[in-house]
């Protein structure tokens, strides 16, 4: 669990296969049911993706310098209180999770290479969690906002299910989005205002230790 300022402290082959069988997944993936719709930013061709996979700080600097990416904004999803605080969503009980939105720009880059990039820099059977943070606001979820995002990352995740490579349950949950609230303005970009904070942090946690060992080579490595 962490503190206000501070967190505490293979399936090579198999993951190929199963990432190639999503790529097929993902082109049939066009299926309009009723799922939020799709939002999208006034004045250009973008669009807003949304994941949640433990520490927002991790997500966002995921992200934050993906060519194609605009912006990516540290935040709450899924719960039932509005307009949460960090203190009120560290409780746990607000049903809400850390998370990122990502506005895109859907010429530059692909919803289907945003689900790579999060897939990667996760450990998916992890539950309540990533690495060492732990705890009901660090659960991994993807919150789609329209019928092919929903139809994209359900068939990458019952790809990876089929594969068998992990040998456990996907822990991730795929849901609608729903209301997103930023976080607090020192949360935002703090990887860079804050990087040898950050790394500390990222070394002490063991997450890179946790995706080699998931992910092996292919695991996924923010641009510098």
């Amino acid at each position: 669990m962490r503190t206000r300022f501070f967190r505490t402290t293979t399936a090579a082959l198999a993951m190929s296969i199963a990432l190639a069988c999503a790529g097929h997944a993902f082109a049939d993936a066009t299926d309009a049911g009723s799922v939020t719709p799709i939002t999208t930013l006034p004045g250009a061709r973008l669009a807003i993706a949304t994941f949640a996979g433990g520490c927002f700080w991790t997500m966002e600097h995921a992200f934050d310098k993906v060519p194609g990416v605009i912006s990516a904004i540290s935040g709450y999803s899924g719960g039932h209180v509005p307009n949460p605080t960090y203190d009120e969503v560290s409780t746990g009980t607000t049903g809400h999770v850390e998370s990122v939105e990502v506005h895109y720009d859907p010429s530059r880059i692909s919803y289907a290479k945003l689900m790579d990039i999060y897939w990667h820099d996760i450990d998916p059977t992890q539950v309540n969690g990533q690495a060492c943070d732990h705890g009901d606001e660090y659960r991994s979820m993807i919150f789609t906002h329209d019928a092919t995002q929903m139809r994209q990352a359900q068939a990458y995740k019952a790809t990876l299910e089929k594969s068998g490579a992990f040998g456990q349950p996907i822990a991730v949950q795929i849901v609608a989005a729903g209301p997103f609230y930023a976080a607090e303005d020192y949360h935002q970009k703090f990887t860079i205002k804050n990087p040898e904070y950050y790394e500390r942090y990222r070394i002490g946690c063991g997450r890179d230790i946790r995706l080699q060992a998931i992910w092996g080579s292919t695991a996924y490595k923010p641009p510098g």
